[in-house]
């Protein structure tokens, strides 16, 4: 657990924190990694909408892996003519990202 000091500075406060860092969650970086610029959760922005997706890929054993490299390396065709960029993330943001689109309902 963190401790919070609240330190009044003129008219400004300051929070100084100090603990563990709370992990990301998956919207989280979706949000930092810009996935949501071109996806919604439900509809279609630009790419799909992460619900379709996940219908899409729904009982596909190997969809997370499918996935986390699309998301890695880019891709088009899969959902028209508009190619998705690949995303700046690591493997393990990939794979956290594929498996929370999946989850999708």
């Amino acid at each position: 657990m963190g401790i919070r000091l609240w330190v009044g500075v003129g008219v400004g406060v300051i929070v100084l924190a100090s603990g563990t860092a709370s992990a990301v969650t998956p919207q989280q970086l979706a949000n930092s990694k810009s996935c949501m610029a071109c996806h919604g959760m439900t509809q279609k922005i630009v790419g799909p909408g992460f619900k379709q997706v996940a219908d899409r890929y729904r009982g596909d054993k190997g969809a997370a892996a499918k996935l986390a490299t699309k998301i890695r390396k880019g891709g088009s065709g899969a959902w028209g003519p508009v190619a998705m960029p690949p995303a700046a993330v690591t493997d393990a943001e990939a794979q956290q990202l594929a498996t929370w689109i999946l989850s999708q309902k």
